[in-house]
């Protein structure tokens, strides 16, 4: 058994310094040094010997065994060197061709349309907070005077992560957690994101709005009338007009909403405003006075106003971009265009 050991062990040498790529190395070990391999045929053997002659024997097919992994490994370092410089033959680099210049990056138009959202708001006096896009119910319906038997809290609206855990539908939220923490006079924006189960050409299941919130004595619908009025001055020119019509909000008394003059037809009506001549911004309103008594806030003492756009829906309207999901789609031809 010996002499046919070594003639294995030397038939096995000769095949491995032979072999030209990895997977017949691999199948090669897999040959002599396997699970099933003919050196384990020879451990197996090892009864059919005297109890003298076992101890040696064994010893010697493991030593083979180990000496032919070391050759496979050395053979395995060989074929990945000559691989190496075949794909350096191929793959040679001209030294005398001119360089690829590297592309410069830009900002996404929703970024770009939230850092200036949020420098025509800190000029007017506005602090910007943030807070949890994980929410409880109460912070996200309860406290904003939703009712429960409201549609927003269905599941087919509203992501929910477990009964009273949800991903905020909306910003309103930071609103009470400032006012849970912080005095009042209050004037902050809190832009971020926002998530409902929706998906088409003009909403995502995630998108970004950006809701502001002013308390303080003798706060007016007016001053919710001027501010609004600055800001759409402040993004989109002064061509472009705004106005305020009633509307319905939970957490709001008096509630309206906002509108803007089309960007594209200036109030003649098109294809993009319906041939309305307007656009739809978001909603706005006087805080309810039941919203302030939640949060042990005096409503005889205090008035405020609040109103929420869609950061989303302002850069399609600045860019002219006709469908939500190019915002999200990473498409490098769409986004070059606002370098």
């Amino acid at each position: 058994m010996k002499e046919e050991l070594k003639k294995v062990v030397a038939a096995a040498q000769k095949e491995i310094r032979e072999v030209q790529t990895l997977h017949d190395l691999m199948q090669v070990k897999s040959k002599y040094t396997g699970k099933k391999s003919i050196l384990n045929n020879f451990m197996q053997k090892i009864s059919t010997l005297s109890q003298e002659d076992r101890p040696a024997f064994g010893q010697t097919v493991n030593t083979m065994k180990q000496q032919l992994l070391s050759l496979i490994e050395e053979q395995e370092k060989i074929i990945k060197e000559l691989n190496y410089k075949k794909t350096l033959e191929v793959e040679s680099l001209d030294l005398t061709l001119p360089g690829r210049k590297r592309g410069k990056g830009s900002l996404h138009p929703i970024t770009k349309v939230w850092r200036e959202l949020e420098d025509i708001f800190i000029l007017m006096g506005f602090e910007v907070t943030e807070g949890p896009d994980i929410e409880d119910e109460f912070h996200n319906f309860g406290a904003l005077n939703t009712p429960e038997d409201h549609p927003a809290r269905e599941l087919s609206d509203t992501f929910y992560l477990d009964d009273n855990i949800l991903l905020r539908t909306q910003t309103s939220t930071v609103q009470i957690r400032t006012m849970e923490k912080h005095q009042v006079p209050l004037k902050i924006i809190s832009p971020g994101s926002c998530y409902r189960n929706e998906n088409d050409a003009s909403h995502s299941p995630m998108f970004h709005q950006v809701e502001a919130l002013v308390v303080d004595v003798g706060v007016s619908f007016t001053d919710l009338r001027d501010t609004l009025t600055i800001f759409v001055k402040e993004m989109f020119g002064d061509k472009i007009e705004s106005r305020i019509r009633p509307h319905f909000f939970p957490f709001t008394e008096p509630s309206a909403e906002i509108d803007i003059i089309c960007v594209k037809c200036y109030g003649k009506g098109c294809n993009l405003c319906g041939g309305s001549g307007w656009l739809e911004m978001g909603g706005a309103g006087m805080v309810d006075p039941a919203v302030f008594e939640k949060l042990g806030i005096d409503p005889e003492k205090f008035t405020g106003y609040a109103f929420g756009l869609g950061i989303d829906r302002i850069a399609m309207l600045k860019y002219k971009i006709p469908d939500m999901r190019l915002l999200f789609e990473n498409d490098i031809r769409f986004l070059k265009q606002f370098k």
